[in-house]
């Protein structure tokens, strides 16, 4: 039987502990790394009975343990993250981290309405001592990108939506996104791919990597535009192979988290980079 095992190791001495990052640069590194290892642990299992172990370091007050009386736990991330709901994408273990290293805030489809701002403003504005970057993560199959793709193909659908309206609001906030990348997936392959058998799942794919990249420049641009404190990135989380990835300008590499794009022109490129990355390639070949 296969086991994995991921121990959190509580630690009195916070020097023995992981330190912070310093800047965003380490703490995007620190992030893509953690995924390395998360992906890795479950890669590294045989075909015969054996466990992965993974285990991480944590000071004892992030616990709340070792704290005097009196003085509340203090909250020192690093990085804030806005994820999908889904429950197979579990924020911290995907990135290897432990208690107070990330802030995180999750809503379907990873989207960006007024509570979800105010909540990374808030983390922006107080936590500024500790906290580096801000991550947009979405997921491969993400449900809600999926209902707006569904909704795209067949419009007369929308009409189950009008009496519910958190629902609707969701699917609304994507459309823009679902538009932009069939109009590109057209340019891009010709619109016989239309009739492809997976036609559906290469504009859900893309889109799921557009509207993480869309949400990270918005951010970028609305909480910290000068990039003076904080830093932008975003990435998608393959459920299948269990590694971050994203489409980038310029370059063909899309491992790991990346920056956003930040023109009109930047976001064409990250489009096309998707679309002709190998996991889009071997989704239309299968």
């Amino acid at each position: 039987m296969k086991r994995v095992d991921i121990i959190y190791t509580c630690l009195d001495e916070p020097s023995i502990a992981r330190e912070r990052p310093r800047d965003a640069a380490e703490a995007c590194l620190r992030l893509n790394s953690g995924n390395q290892a998360f992906a890795k642990l479950f890669d590294n299992l045989g075909s015969q009975d054996e466990a992965g172990r993974r285990q991480i370091f944590v000071d004892s007050s992030d616990f709340g343990l070792l704290v005097h009386t009196g003085a509340p736990l203090q909250q020192t991330p690093f990085a804030a993250v806005l994820g999908c709901s889904d429950a197979r994408v579990p924020i911290e273990l995907i990135f290897n981290e432990g208690p107070n290293d990330l802030f995180v805030v999750r809503v379907a489809g990873n989207t960006l309405g007024d509570d979800v701002l105010g909540s990374l403003k808030y983390a922006a504005d107080n936590l500024k001592r500790s906290l580096k970057l801000i991550v947009v993560i979405g997921h491969s199959g993400c449900g809600a990108v999926t209902a707006a793709v569904d909704m795209f193909l067949e419009p007369s659908g929308y009409l189950s939506l009008t009496s519910r309206d958190p629902l609707r609001m969701l699917v609304d906030r994507l459309q823009i996104v679902i538009h932009a990348v069939a109009l590109r997936v057209d340019q891009a392959f010709g619109t016989a791919i239309r009739d492809h058998a997976r036609y559906r799942d290469l504009l859900v794919e893309t889109a799921i990597a557009i509207n993480a990249a869309l949400a990270a420049h918005t951010l970028q641009q609305t909480i910290d535009p000068d990039k003076s404190n904080l830093r932008a990135v975003y990435g998608v989380y393959d459920l299948s192979d269990r590694s971050v990835w994203a489409p980038r300008v310029g370059s063909d590499d899309v491992k790991g988290l990346a920056s956003p794009p930040s023109t009109a022109s930047d976001f064409v490129d990250v489009c096309n980079a998707a679309l002709r990355s190998k996991r889009m390639i071997d989704l239309l070949s299968k």
